[in-house]
């Protein structure tokens, strides 16, 4: 890996003892409120139906106490490679892993809320020097958010999905890197968009989870399941996304919690993880309670409940509806991911789709839930999408 310049600095990660016994001290000292009134007499569903069980929590918390090792973690951290740069007066934090292999091309990956770079380190080695020789390889750059993880908390308004991907540029630059694919889900599928719509002639093309069409689309001429996707979008952000209006209204208030309790902070995300997984009960059906807790304990140990929070009040419904990506495109629509598009209106803003996928499993946290599957749909895309630029 080059020296890093005198713009980017090496880093790592190091949380104190005493971090970890205040974490400890808080769990055992917590107090919780009784069971959930709804049925819980078997797995399902609606055992989730007001939020995190009781007993899950409890367990969930006993294991955070006394078995969890954040340092494995950390360790992970530090080998693939950690570095800060400044961008617009703000410290970045990112992970970044060269490839060997000489034919690789840069790959910024960003991720979402409430997750992090903990999403990606599971399938950073296969995507810089894959196992099969025939597949494509790539440097892979994974920042952290502005007020997310060890990225600097931003202090004024302004830094929304707009700001972030202009800061995504100069990032990709100050690496060496003037052209480049993109990939992204949630939040990071945001900015991808943003990504491939604003800056062409450094984008080389985008892979994204998320695929948000302009507004005021019919749905004359849906199939369907397209018209089924379309209700359970609409269905999901009048009836289950309270979350999204409390972080983009009252940031602040609810950030308060998320900083001082680590339960809180725990539910608020496991709450999530839960909901967004294609699981049928838990979400550890999938992911592992070590790489959630890696997650929580991220925002845990960087105080970033409040900062990350307020993306949603920077960019919550930001989305220029004039924006179009006309760069290479491929797109995945994961069955249990909460915002789903049909590809008629998907074409209405991304305008070379040359890859469209809908596998049949999967949800949200796609490279946690099916990582193998996740790496080989990221690779056969942006391999499409690297051919149609020839």
């Amino acid at each position: 890996m080059p020296r890093p310049t005198s713009d980017v600095q090496a880093f790592e990660a190091h949380a104190t003892d005493a971090d970890f016994e205040d974490l400890r001290a808080r769990l055992a000292a917590a107090r919780l409120p009784e069971a959930e009134t709804v049925h819980r007499a078997g797995p399902g569903p609606r055992r989730w139906g007001q939020g995190v069980p009781l007993a899950d929590l409890v367990e969930v918390v006993d294991y955070w106490r006394t078995g969890y090792d954040w340092r494995s973690f950390e360790e992970r951290l530090n080998k693939i490679g950690q570095f800060r740069t400044t961008i617009e007066d703000l410290g970045i934090h990112f992970l970044h892993r060269r490839s060997a292999r000489a034919d690789a091309t840069p790959l910024i990956l960003t991720h979402g809320w409430p997750g992090s770079i903990a999403e990606f380190i599971d399938v950073v080695d296969e995507l810089a020097d894959p196992k099969n020789a025939e597949a494509p390889a790539f440097h892979v750059v994974i920042p952290s958010l502005p007020g997310f993880g060890y990225s600097d908390k931003p202090s004024t308004t302004g830094w929304g999905t707009e700001k972030i991907a202009g800061a995504w540029v100069e990032l990709m630059d100050r690496l060496g890197y003037g052209e480049f694919v993109a990939h992204g889900g949630d939040w990071g599928g945001n900015i991808t968009t943003v990504l491939g719509g604003r800056f062409p002639a450094h984008v080389l093309g985008i892979h994204t989870t998320f695929a948000e069409a302009p507004p005021g689309l019919t749905t004359d001429g849906l199939t369907t399941g397209e018209r089924e996707w379309t209700e359970q979008t609409r269905h999901f952000w009048r009836h289950r996304a309270a979350y999204a209006k409390q972080q983009a209204t009252r940031p602040q208030t609810i950030g308060y919690s998320l900083v001082d309790s680590p339960v809180g902070l725990l539910a608020w995300i496991l709450d999530k993880f839960a909901e967004w997984t294609d699981t049928e009960d838990s979400p550890f059906e999938t992911i592992s309670r070590d790489r959630i807790l890696d997650d929580v304990t991220l925002y845990w140990l960087t105080r970033t409940g409040a900062s990350s929070a307020r993306i949603y009040y920077e960019s919550h419904n930001s989305l220029d509806p004039e924006l179009r990506v006309d760069v290479p495109s491929a797109i995945t629509m994961y069955p249990r991911d909460i915002e789903k598009s049909p590809r008629a209106w998907a074409q209405e803003r991304y305008r070379q789709i040359v890859r469209w996928r809908s596998p049949e499993a999967g949800g949200h946290f796609p490279s946690l839930e099916v990582p193998e599957h996740f790496v080989k749909d990221l690779q056969e895309g942006l391999a499409a999408v690297l051919a149609a630029r020839r």
